[in-house]
């Protein structure tokens, strides 16, 4: 059993050591809560788009587009 396995290496640390191991625990548990309370975001990219992508490219853009293929 997993549980198992993990109280016995808890108990091989040295008791000056478990503060840490502590930290380490409230740390894991913490970023556990924050993932389960940011909704998904489907793609690739972090962050959000701002209005001017979906604003129309300025011709002299739209020229070079055409003109590079």
């Amino acid at each position: 059993m997993l549980i198992q396995k993990i109280i016995d290496e808890l108990q091989e640390i040295p008791e000056e050591k478990l503060d840490l191991l502590y930290a380490l625990i409230l740390d894991f548990r913490s970023n556990l809560h924050q993932e389960s309370l940011q909704p998904r975001r489907p793609g690739l990219l972090q962050g959000e788009l701002g209005g001017a992508f979906f604003e129309p490219l300025p011709e002299e853009e739209l020229d070079l587009w055409e003109t590079n293929t």
